[in-house]
């Protein structure tokens, strides 16, 4: 049909036709705001979900690493009951007998001190090699400034049979984090000394070079697990666990009842280092006098 003779349609019609296509356009707009509000109320849900999920986690890991530590438990393999490993020449560990602590035994504090110290277990042993023994925090940046200048020459002394150096890590700076760093750190190093002792001195080595700042949260206990990890050592459930964290506790308590007031702290043969002096020169006129 031409456009002329089509029949031309009434103002009623087409007043009709078009309240009908804009109540299609209102229907169609309302379907799709109520969808776009579902999908934003969905979204909210989900992302409130994912908040509490996170925040969830924060809590447990938070009540799971600042729970209360009992007051007994295991010495490592390889550990003393002064809190020591001690490291031999390369990868060796002295082995030691099996033992428990209880922090009720630790001694109690004398009201005047000694002065010097005197450090349980480190004075000189006679027909052994020089002792070194090192009061560490592993969260300690001095600490790790004294790992970083001395490290070289007593590994090279140890590994020459000239001295034998004892670590004693303890929990001194837990304030320093919001997670106990310091005693988490130290129960990981036991668990590897108890474990896979021939990666100690390397997992110290690790945890200085990826020592956490002050302040924060630390590594997390995956995190040192990881590490230990990496260099072939599987401390999970131990560090899960908390094996020795009583034993950190009660080593922890143990120096500062002996005297120790920070770290690192170093004892030659039985000796404090007070140092002002030349770690390396000291050690070596050590030596001499054995010879």
């Amino acid at each position: 049909m031409s456009p002329a003779n089509e029949v031309r349609k009434s103002k009623a019609e087409r007043t009709a036709e078009a309240r009908e296509k804009a109540r299609l356009i209102r229907e169609a707009q309302l379907k799709k705001d109520k969808r776009n509000k579902l999908l934003i109320g969905w979204g909210i849900v989900a992302a409130v979900v994912a908040i509490l999920a996170v925040v969830a986690l924060v809590v447990t890991t938070s009540i799971r690493q600042n729970t209360p530590i009992a007051d007994q438990g295991p010495v490592p393999a390889n550990g003393n009951v002064n809190g020591g490993v001690t490291l031999l020449a390369n990868t060796e560990v002295k082995s030691t007998d099996a033992a428990t602590v209880d922090i009720a035994n630790v001694p109690a504090k004398p009201d005047a001190l000694p002065n010097p110290v005197v450090a349980p277990g480190a004075e000189a042993e006679e027909g052994q090699p020089v002792k070194i023994v090192a009061y560490i925090d592993f969260i300690c940046p001095v600490c790790k400034r004294f790992e970083d200048t001395y490290n070289d020459s007593l590994t090279g002394l140890r590994n020459e049979g000239k001295i034998s150096l004892e670590y004693r890590p303890l929990g001194f700076l837990d304030r320093q984090s919001s997670t106990n760093y310091s005693s988490r750190a130290a129960n990981a190093a036991a668990c590897v000394a108890d474990q896979a002792p021939d990666k100690y001195a390397e997992f110290v080595d690790v945890l200085f070079t990826n020592q956490p700042a002050e302040g924060g949260e630390g590594l997390s206990d995956d995190k040192l697990k990881s590490l230990a990890s990496d260099i072939g050592a599987d401390i999970n459930s131990c560090v899960d666990d908390k094996t020795f964290r009583p034993y950190v506790k009660y080593s922890t308590q143990l120096a500062s009842n002996t005297g120790i007031t920070g770290t690192p702290t170093i004892f030659i043969d039985g000796k404090q280092w007070d140092g002002t002096t030349d770690l390396n020169a000291d050690i070596q006129a050590a030596i001499d006098a054995k010879a």
